[in-house]
């Protein structure tokens, strides 16, 4: 996943710092990202979901709201509006590099910031957000304690998250305006919901409110045993799943033709943990699998191990085969299925190397139907015409190169 690090004037004039995490494929829509409170772009969150929509071709913008992170300009001078503002900024920046995006992403209180911006964008056709309050006034919940002395002297030092940030009184006087409720129910995009059940610092029966309030097409999809800030790496990778799939339903999203010689497209294979194993497989026209070693072997098993995907396909291969043959001979076949054993382990291999061993597939096929001996042995050589099972048994070159970057 190719990043490159820019800036952009923000609703003050204020550069903002971003990072905008490119395909390593075609790019064929881009997704606007805005954090939580007091966050920034960098959170691991948000890390994993710009690597999954960007695994799938989707450009993902990600940057630091005013006076925040790496961004120039006072925190104490922000408020829920500028949040807004420099969201609107960020999508005309994009739109001037002709990326403008479709798909925009909130976390906390960036939900409720995209919420607002989506209803003046006409073109988000995709607004997802992630444990965000209905009232944006419900972040005030976090420095409570100090909300007199801000309406007494301007402002206030809170600690929060264990960094110090001044808040101003605008910023309450703005997030106590604010109504989410007309802006939720003119969107004009579909919206999906992400919050987890036992979120503590924004309670579930936000999620609720905006639901109900949204039109449809809307969604919901709970995150049980998540935290507030999607900390575990598991967490993050299921929210990660959830929006790559749901969001490539509503996104007009035009792919280009394969290139030469690779008639379904590039397979492209990408890290998505650097700590683990995960990998992201995107082939051709969108289609998307992860690949994973076992637990026992250091990975996370969220996905078939590299052998696995290799007996998937002899197996697939096979039943493909055998109903391609008997649908053109016509014959009762109702089903097939294939069963394939292989006593290798990917990781133990890529550790030790393995010498001149002969590598032995036990494939074991079940043909139902009302088929004569005569049919089901013809279907049974048939499977062994196979061009995976061919490609297996006879020896193959592998090219490689080293790309430079």
């Amino acid at each position: 996943m190719p990043t490159k690090r820019i800036e952009f004037p923000g609703h003050s004039g204020a550069q903002l710092a971003a990072r905008l995490d490119l395909p390593d494929g075609p790019l064929v829509a881009t997704a606007l990202f805005a954090h939580c409170f007091t966050c920034g772009k960098d959170i691991p969150a948000a890390r994993r979901i710009a690597a999954r929509l960007s695994a799938l071709g989707v450009a993902v913008l990600r940057f630091d709201f005013t006076g925040l992170g790496h961004s120039s300009g006072e925190f104490a001078n922000t408020s829920f509006t500028s949040n807004v503002d420099d969201l609107l900024a960020a999508n005309s920046y994009l739109a001037a590099q002709n990326m403008t995006p479709s798909l925009i992403i909130g976390h906390s209180l960036g939900g409720a910031a995209v919420l607002k911006a989506a209803a003046a964008l006409d073109t988000i056709k995709a607004v997802v957000t992630i444990g965000a309050p209905f009232d944006p006034g419900h972040v005030t919940h976090n420095f409570a304690d100090a909300i007199p002395q801000i309406k007494t002297k301007g402002a206030a030092d809170v600690n929060l998250g264990g960094r110090v940030f001044s808040i101003g009184k605008g910023f309450l006087e703005d997030v106590a305006k604010a109504k989410m409720g007309p802006a939720v129910a003119n969107l004009n995009a579909a919206l999906l919901v992400l919050h987890a059940p036992r979120d503590e610092i924004v309670g579930i029966e936000n999620a609720g409110e905006i639901f109900t309030a949204a039109k449809h097409p809307k969604s919901f999809v709970t995150l049980d045993g998540a935290d507030h800030l999607v900390t575990r790496a598991q967490d993050a990778e299921y929210v990660a799943s959830v929006i790559a799939t749901w969001s490539e339903r509503y996104l007009d999203i035009h792919r280009p033709a394969p290139p030469p010689g690779a008639p379904e497209g590039v397979l492209r294979v990408s890290e998505a943990d650097p700590k683990g194993f995960l990998t992201d497989i995107t082939s051709g026209d969108g289609h998307h699998l992860v690949a994973d070693e076992p637990l026992a072997y250091g990975g996370t098993n969220k996905g078939l191990s590299p052998y696995g995907l290799l007996s998937a396909g002899l197996g697939a291969c096979t039943s493909m085969t055998i109903r391609m043959y008997a649908r053109r001979k016509q014959w009762p076949l109702d089903q097939v299925s294939v069963d394939v054993n292989h006593d290798k382990v990917h990781a133990q291999d890529a550790e030790t190397g393995v010498g001149d061993k002969i590598d032995t597939w036990h494939r074991r096929i079940t043909l139902t139907g009302n088929l004569d001996e005569e049919q089901r042995a013809r279907l049974l050589e048939i499977a062994d015409k196979c061009p995976v099972h061919r490609t297996l048994e006879r020896s193959s070159t592998v090219i490689t190169e080293l790309v430079d970057v």
